[in-house]
């Protein structure tokens, strides 16, 4: 299999996710409803979930900026760095993105905006630092496939569909908690409550699960239209090399951002075991850098 052949395959699975999650989301919102017969409280998950993250996508590029430290990347101060990223953006047909810089050892990347008229492409002095020019190609390369893959838009709404899952369960469990009644007072409404507070909990991890496997599956996308932006995969796989081999955690490292960068910046060294994986952000550098090189 080859890096034409994992966007294709890596584009389908992505959205056959995005259905199930749909499907998954659609089927919660009927169950809780019917079991408290209050549609009502569909309406105002929904509501309140959409509007939130209309909010922090809307204005995610400059949330992320001010949450990562990032400083605006000069021509003049960093003038190969710049330059990069210009020729990348022309030969992508992109409109060239803000670029900012981010003074921290750790080697790491990220890319962010509403849109590819409104990106951000950010990158430590660690990166900059241990990186020969081929390599930070590759980098920058996979940091404008997110933007021109639409990456951020299908990011938030992953992240609408999960906040929406987590504030329902959150609801049911308030109101069962509280002495909320069901249709059904006799033994089936009963039943549907102990399935409803089991789907409650079991909801939001599996809600989790999927936004995670959706952020692996853009992370090998954007491995494989990087590749194919630069025609060199060797310049993508030796940078993953050398970005894995710190695993210093970064100054300003957070959760809520994690899955924006090109590594996560924790420091978790490889990725092993089975749960250790379906929890990560990233899959591992060692199953990225094996599908640039199409080994498998």
């Amino acid at each position: 299999m080859t890096i034409y052949t994992h966007k294709d395959s890596n584009i389908l699975k992505t959205w056959l996710l995005m259905v199930s999650f749909l499907i998954g989301v659609i089927f919660l919102g009927w169950f809780f409803g019917f079991v408290y017969n209050q549609p009502f409280i569909l309406y105002i998950a929904v509501i309140f979930a959409v509007l939130t993250n209309i909010f922090s996508y809307w204005y995610s590029d400059k949330i992320v900026i001010k949450m990562s430290g990032a400083k605006p990347a000069l021509r003049s101060d960093y003038f190969d760095f710049y330059t990069i990223v210009e020729n990348l953006s022309i030969t992508a047909g992109l409109p060239m993105p803000k670029i900012f810089v981010i003074n921290d050892n750790v080697p790491n990347a990220f890319a962010t905006g509403r849109n590819p008229e409104h990106a951000v492409v950010a990158v430590t002095t660690g990166l900059l630092l241990i990186l020969d020019k081929n390599e930070l190609e590759g980098v920058v390369a996979h940091e404008l496939s997110h933007i021109g893959n639409r990456d951020m838009l299908l990011s938030t709404v992953v992240v609408v569909l999960a906040g929406f899952v987590a504030i329902l369960s959150d609801i049911f469990l308030r109101a069962t908690i509280h002495g909320g009644r069901s249709n059904d007072s006799g033994k089936g409404g009963g039943a549907l409550v102990i399935i409803g507070l089991l789907l409650a909990i079991a909801s939001p991890i599996a809600a989790g699960l999927i936004q995670l496997a959706i952020s692996r599956k853009r992370e090998f996308l954007a491995d494989a239209s990087g590749a194919l932006l630069t025609r060199y995969p060797e310049g993508l796989a030796s940078a993953l090399r050398k970005i894995s081999s710190h695993t210093g955690k970064m100054k300003r490292a957070n959760k809520a951002m994690a899955h924006l960068y090109i590594s996560s910046p924790f420091g978790e060294g490889k990725v092993v075991g089975f749960f250790t994986r379906l929890w990560s952000t990233h899959p591992p550098i060692d199953d990225r850098i094996k599908a640039l090189m199409g080994d498998k």
